[in-house]
């Protein structure tokens, strides 16, 4: 989760891909479930205080996938437009550097790690519920969906998940991780693309610099080594 293009930066599509920072998209497909809101809100400690502003918890807010970002910058303006600062604190959407090997280029993605949510620093009444003006400004916002949680109250989230999700939203910029090579020599895979989509066979060796597998298929009843890019198989 972070910014920064190291090479060329390009959108693929407006699919379940993510964002591109200067090319970036989402790892293997898996959908990571946001951190679990919390029963009631926490008390502000002296820790709380350096995860949240004073008087503030966090929530999390369903959006429409892919309008993460769109529904971040929409806020941010109308936060400051209505002068709400007071009310509402920072919006995030945490993501992920990760880099993706086709056709022997290298690009950089952002990954979503939450996709489908936004993650809204917010005071709320003193009886739990959003103020008035507040919410009128986030459930107008196109993408909106609801804030986790019951009987017209968000869940503010707890600690432990706060300080997970600001860990990886304010991750300092690194070398990208290669995306989707979640499989080892040994591990039984399908191909998914190309000439040998269907195959099945199992991994031999990995080049993390090339992004390709090499896997040992059966072809014509006799073991054969292939070679292909890394998001052209997939594990059984």
């Amino acid at each position: 989760m972070t910014s920064a293009a190291e090479h060329e930066v390009a959108h693929e599509g407006t699919g379940p891909e993510p964002d591109v920072e200067s090319v970036v998209t989402p790892a293997g497909g898996e959908v990571v479930p946001p951190p679990a809101p919390a029963a009631a809100a926490p008390a502000h400690g002296p820790e709380e205080v350096a995860l949240c502003q004073p008087g503030m918890n966090w929530y999390v807010l369903r959006v429409a996938s892919n309008k993460e970002d769109q529904v971040r910058e929409a806020l941010e303006r109308k936060v400051k437009i209505e002068q709400l600062e007071g009310r509402v604190g920072r919006v995030l959407v945490p993501t992920q550097r990760e880099k993706r090997m086709r056709g022997g280029t290298a690009r950089v993605y952002h990954r979503k790690l939450y996709p489908g949510y936004v993650f809204v620093e917010m005071a709320t009444d003193e009886d739990g519920r959003i103020p008035e003006n507040v919410w009128f400004v986030i459930k107008e916002t196109t993408g909106v969906g609801d804030f986790i949680g019951s009987g017209g109250k968000p869940s503010p989230m707890p600690l432990d998940d706060v300080r997970k999700m600001l860990a990886a939203a304010v991750k300092p910029e690194g070398t990208p991780t290669l995306a989707n090579l979640a499989f080892k020599p040994g591990d039984k895979v399908k191909v998914t693309e190309g000439p040998f989509e269907n195959f099945e066979g199992t991994v031999d060796e990995i080049n993390t610099q090339k992004g390709t597998v090499r896997v040992i298929v059966a072809i014509f009843g006799r073991p054969t080594p292939i070679e292909i890019e890394y998001w052209q198989v997939e594990q059984l």
